[in-house]
């Protein structure tokens, strides 16, 4: 082993002096090293030559413009005046510095008024969602984000809610929507709110429970003092079918390598007193709207998606 060693030695020595003994004849200079005329190297040499670049990550946390799509929540209802849209406190895009909205976080307060657009509707479901994603390709934005599947459970009755498999549907068409135009947009999308909480939170408010007549999302606020073995099925009917869309949400979501789902977060939040909307004791108040801006921040800009 050892006189093999000594050899391949020599054999080195040797082979760099004569590799410098034609360098020298040749007076190369600067960094062409294989002459002026030279073709490129090609196969293994060209690779080692030139290192394979670092892939360019799927997720870019620093996204410079943002579209949002939706429903009321997005559109700020009942967040400054009773039964009417308050777009600037928006979570997603609003400009009011207390709510500090998604937009505002990632683009700074003159970025988020020229660069976000907000087409949330109030009173939409999932089925209006791929109209409001055509709108939002149309900006061409490097993020969109999405709230919606409340008003699908929040119908007049429980049958009249949206199955789970149209649900599936529709939000599907919606990204592929998205995708015909723009295959490279990311997308965050939030859970649905836990919609028996709020009805657990506001049915202690007399005004709220008032408002609430007036149709704010009947299949689980109406009848709202009562605890009947029927209006708890109805209740809890409407809680499962949250659940399944936002695991519908969740899956779909997970098939698309520029999306995002929050992990359940909006749905966990535990909004209180100060986060629902004084008007109707059911949508989130500024305070609220901060709380969702801040989740969505933190799932936006995280190196990784929620577990």
């Amino acid at each position: 082993m050892r006189n093999r060693g000594h050899r391949s030695r020599g054999l080195v020595v040797t082979v760099v002096a004569v590799v410098a003994a034609l360098v020298g004849g040749a007076g190369l200079t600067g960094c062409d090293a294989v002459g002026g005329d030279s073709p490129s190297p090609t196969g293994t040499t060209a690779r080692a030559a030139k290192p394979s670049p670092r892939p360019t990550p799927a997720w870019d946390r620093t996204p410079r413009s943002l579209a949002a799509v939706g429903d009321s929540i997005t559109r700020g209802f009942d967040a400054c005046s009773v039964l009417t849209d308050c777009p600037e406190v928006s979570w997603a895009t609003g400009t009011d510095a207390k709510v500090n909205s998604l937009a505002v976080r990632l683009l700074g307060a003159t970025g988020a008024a020229r660069h976000s657009w907000n087409y949330a509707a109030t009173g939409s479901r999932m089925s209006d969602l791929p109209a409001q994603m055509a709108q939002a390709a149309a900006k061409k934005p490097e993020l969109v984000t999405v709230m919606a599947g409340a008003n699908d459970a929040c119908r007049a009755s429980v049958s009249a809610m949206t199955s789970v498999a149209d649900f599936r549907t529709q939000f599907e068409d919606a990204l592929t929507t998205l995708r015909k135009t723009l295959p490279k947009t990311q997308v965050y999308v939030s859970s649905v709110p836990d919609l028996k909480r709020l009805w657990s939170q506001g049915r202690v408010n007399k005004l709220g429970k008032q408002i609430w007549k007036l149709g704010i999302c009947p299949s689980m606020l109406g009848d709202a003092d009562s605890l009947s073995a029927a209006a708890t099925l109805r209740r809890d009917t409407v809680q499962d079918r949250v659940e399944s869309y936002n695991t519908v949400l969740e899956e779909v979501c997970a098939k698309d390598r520029r999306c995002r789902f929050d992990g359940g977060a909006v749905f966990e939040y535990r909004f209180g007193s100060e986060q629902l909307s004084h008007w109707d004791w059911f949508h989130p108040s500024k305070d609220g709207q901060a709380r969702l801006a801040e989740m969505a921040y933190g799932v936006v800009t995280a190196r990784t998606p929620p577990a």
